[in-house]
């Protein structure tokens, strides 16, 4: 008889009583345990009685933000994080992000997206543990350890900084990778953010079927990119 399958944990931090129960019923339904606080303190309390698979960390807490949390989170065993936002909120959005955040939800959310978004994060912290070399839907094709890329068979001639861009975003997909940490893991320190608005554009029109409606290297506004293949 094999063992039964182990169910993931998550943690919920949210000072509003009403998202937390939607949270938790959502993340229940999906087979989760869930724990829940509604501040630093009690979260703090949490992270040390458990190893957590998932987070959803409120921004705005009562008693501090939550993405002070991140880093005693990653000690602890480095679960998938999301963190919860205003929709206006992109200045600490993006420093969520650059602080080890896999992913953002908005308020006010629905299910499907807020799965969506789980899923993706939990993928992306498999990938990163794996290690996955290799991406290929049937039209385009990236191998990060032969540094080969294809579409439809051919190849798509880049140039070494598209190419180094590329895999970063294809390394992290599913993940939204800030213009902050896209500049700092592909470009030397003279390049700003122009410079990758320009670079994204040339390696869209060279992957995507329509550029002007990116299927892979989609725009997160304000924030950054993400590689969705």
């Amino acid at each position: 008889m094999s063992a039964p399958k182990r169910r993931l944990q998550a943690l919920v931090v949210d000072d509003e009583a009403a998202i937390r129960r939607f949270l938790r019923s959502t993340l229940v339904a999906e087979d989760f345990d869930v724990k829940e606080a509604g501040s630093v303190a009690e979260a703090r309390t949490a992270i040390k009685d458990a190893v957590y698979d998932l987070a959803v960390l409120d921004l705005g807490l009562p008693d501090g933000n939550g993405a002070d949390l991140m880093q005693e989170l990653g000690s602890s065993g480095a679960p998938a994080i999301i963190v919860l936002s205003a929709l206006d909120d992109e200045t600490r959005k993006v420093s969520a992000l650059d602080g080890g955040a896999d992913d953002f939800v908005s308020k006010p959310f629905g299910v499907p997206e807020f799965m969506a978004r789980v899923r993706a994060a939990l993928r992306h912290r498999l990938q990163m543990q794996g290690g996955a070399p290799i991406f290929d839907d049937g039209r385009l094709s990236v191998d990060l350890v032969r540094r080969i890329v294809r579409v439809d068979g051919a190849d798509p001639k880049l140039t070494p900084r598209e190419y180094a861009l590329l895999h970063e975003l294809v390394t992290h997909a599913g993940k939204v990778l800030t213009h902050r940490q896209l500049l700092k893991a592909w470009l030397s320190g003279e390049a700003d953010v122009q410079a990758l608005r320009v670079h994204i554009r040339h390696v869209r029109q060279k992957i995507e079927i329509a550029p002007d409606r990116p299927r892979y290297v989609t725009t997160e506004p304000g924030v950054g990119y993400r590689f969705t293949g």
